[in-house]
Order: structure tokens, then sequence, then C-alpha cells
């Protein structure tokens, strides 16, 4: 079931603790609205070089910045925003048919994604064209 969500930046919950440190927490249905069925992380990229650079058809997912920072820039429904994540006290929801080019802005940035589906080539939208024609 394709989500009808557009993108946007989510405020995830942090319970801090001066001696024990700080617990960051993001939920099904509180923080992340789809049920996640796979967790994967992006690092050890240089700065400026991209990532990304598809679409799903039907996956969501959940960025968060652990480290570092990360222009976001998603093209959806027509319209194309940039977002920098830069934080851990929030992420970014990605819904399906958004074209997502994912830009580390200093070494050592690691991107955790939390996705709604188990990884499949299928699902894929690799060329831009293809997405544009889809889109229209």
């Amino acid at each position: 079931m394709m989500s009808t969500l557009e993108p946007r930046l989510v405020s995830l919950s942090e319970i801090r603790d001066p001696v024990r440190g700080t617990l960051g927490v993001a939920e099904c249905g509180d923080h992340v609205p789809f049920e996640i069925k796979r967790v994967f992380y992006i690092y050890d990229c240089l700065p400026d070089i991209e990532r990304g650079g598809h679409a799903h058809k039907e996956l969501e997912q959940f960025l968060i910045c652990l480290a570092g920072s990360f222009r976001v820039d998603l093209e959806f429904s027509g319209r194309i925003d940039s977002f920098l994540l830069d934080t851990r006290d929030r992420g970014l929801y990605v819904p399906p048919m958004s074209w997502l080019v994912i830009t580390p802005m200093i070494a050592d940035s690691i991107c955790l994604v939390l996705a709604s589906d188990h990884y499949s080539e299928a699902d894929y939208i690799r060329e831009k064209r293809t997405f544009d024609d889809l889109v229209r």
C-alpha cells in the first residue's frame, strides 16, 4: 500500500540523563509512519559525493543523521525540496516515488535508514528519465 504522506522532518524523542547520556527514540507510529522491516546505514563517504540518485516505487524510508551532516534533495509531486540533516533529534520521512539524492557534507558522517520493506531491486527506479515519465 502506497503512502499518501509527503516528505517531512519529524522531531524524535530523547531521554536525557546528565550522567548516563541521552537515549534517542524513533518509534513506529509515533515518529516513523510505517512498520520497519529493514535497517541500514551509510558511512565512510567522502564529502560532497552523492549517494542515492534513485526512487522507490513503494518503499518508504526514514533517515536519521547519527554523525556529521547530510543534505537530502527530494523530488516529490513535481517539486524539489532540500533538507539538512545535522542532528540526531529529528529524522526525515521519505515517501515512495521520491527521487532521492543524499550528499554527506563532512567526513565521518553516518546516516541511519529505516525502511518499510526488505531490499528488492524490482522496487528501484534508477533512471531519472524513467522517474520523470512516471510522475508526469
